[in-house]
């Protein structure tokens, strides 16, 4: 994935999503964990309000999907640009969880890419063997 991050970060990374996450395995994990990451961030927001023992559950719930959409990540055949550091990792993790997969869900592309990973299906979508 092109790293010039031109347009800015949010239409750069909406614009090599799909290429990214084409992988029905990696789709399945972002689908599922998405939400978990969602609610471990509101916690780790929520927890000097509510008390320190929301740490308990807002730590695994960020961990666990990042751990798991990471090793997912892998078994796709074009990979993401590199992070240029902490901060970049951090900033783009959240965007990614927050605006971009569900962006990537709303606009039908999330369908369309489990449909081109459907099973008898090359990489551009069209049915193979008969």
């Amino acid at each position: 994935m092109d790293a010039t991050r031109e347009g800015g970060l949010l239409a750069w990374q909406f614009r090599g999503y799909p290429k990214t996450h084409r992988d029905r395995r990696n789709l399945l994990a972002h689908a599922g964990t998405e939400p978990l990451f969602l609610l471990g961030t509101l916690a780790l927001v929520a927890f000097p309000f509510f008390g320190v023992w929301l740490l308990a559950f807002a730590l695994p719930a960020v961990l666990l999907p990042v751990i798991v959409q990471g090793r997912t990540h892998r078994l796709e055949e074009t990979k993401a640009a590199p992070f240029r550091g902490p901060g970049d990792f951090a900033i783009r993790l959240l965007v990614e969880q927050w605006v971009t997969f569900p962006r990537f869900v709303l606009s039908g592309e999330f369908a369309r890419r489990w449909r081109e990973a459907a099973p008898g299906r090359d990489p551009e979508g069209v049915r193979r063997g008969g």
